[in-house]
């Protein structure tokens, strides 16, 4: 199955026949205020305390930079523009999006605000990417965006990425909130956006039972059914994995088939899992998972590998 999204002119007619929605869109204001209270609260009792409770700050100048300075309407999504052929060809990938100036913009602010909680090292990061060309850091997303992670230091990954997040989070905000699922393949990657996904989630409430994908770059998710490998729809061979016990609410999900692995969350066994968030303070599942042989099929946005 694939995920299409449909014009205005199809929304109705579509919503009519609806029974569960195949893609659901993130409010930005609401996610980065529980990605953050998240972090904290698994900060407590985590062996990565400083590094969660630092990506947390960091999470709250998004959510500020939201508030206080939100991207304007793009006339490239328009809702003249975006016709039937124009959605079918996938319009904010990021392979086909020419990303507007104002993501350097939303960069150069997180950067000043930052300035506020950081020191060492971090300081001295945030110093390069201030003195960094437009044309060097246009590169740089190109290649954090490609999953060329080797050819970006990880220490400028995170604040790149999370400028990166806001723009792109804001630009969903302007396209139609509606899809259908149609046959088709290559469901393990963002059907808005085109990239990797953080974990997958299990959710409760209006959704209870269904399994969607949260992606790392616009934070949609997207619908793939439970026991089923979100990288290459196998079914054959699946396990799960978990450090605590089989009741935990995070898992690791995989496949023998492709050797791959995604984390799991479960909401029913702690509605307030969140992906970002419990995948960075389950690193040490990570680290079991490639003891094992299994390679991450999902990117965090808050910890990029060591370039």
């Amino acid at each position: 199955m694939s995920i299409r999204i449909l014009p205005e002119s199809e929304i109705q007619q579509a919503a009519e026949g609806l029974t569960s929605p195949p893609l659901l869109f993130a409010n930005p204001k609401n996610l980065y205020q529980r990605r953050a209270k998240r972090l904290r609260q698994l900060a407590e009792n985590s062996p990565f305390k400083d590094y969660l409770e630092f990506t947390a700050k960091v999470v709250d100048v998004q959510l500020r930079l939201l508030q206080e300075q939100p991207i304007e309407k793009d006339p490239r999504l328009d809702k003249d523009v975006l016709t039937e052929e124009v959605l079918a060809a996938q319009p904010l990938h990021y392979q086909h999006w020419q990303r507007s100036p104002i993501w350097q913009t939303l960069l150069t602010n997180l950067l000043e605000e930052c300035k506020s909680f950081a020191d060492g090292m971090i300081a001295d990061t945030i110093d390069t990417l201030e003195k960094t060309s437009t044309q060097e850091r246009e590169d740089l997303a190109d290649r954090l965006l490609n999953n060329e992670f080797e050819a970006v230091p990880s220490d400028q990954a995170l604040f790149i990425w999370a400028a990166l997040n806001l723009y792109w989070i804001q630009l969903v905000q302007q396209i139609p909130h509606h899809a259908n699922a149609e046959l088709g393949e290559h469901r393990h990657f963002c059907p808005v956006c085109g990239s990797a996904p953080i974990t997958s989630v299990v959710h409760f409430g209006s959704t209870q039972g269904l399994r969607y994908v949260h992606c790392a770059l616009c934070e949609s998710e997207w619908n793939i059914v439970r026991s089923k490998c979100t990288n290459c729809e196998e079914t054959a061979h699946i396990d799960y994995w978990s450090l605590d016990s089989e009741h935990a609410p995070v898992k690791a999900e995989s496949c023998d088939d492709c050797n791959s692995y995604l984390k799991v969350l479960y909401q029913e066994k702690d509605p307030d899992v969140e992906p970002a968030a419990d995948d960075l303070a389950t690193l040490l599942l990570d680290h079991e998972m490639e003891e094992k042989g299994f390679s991450r099929s999902g990117i965090n946005p808050l910890l990029f590998p060591v370039g």
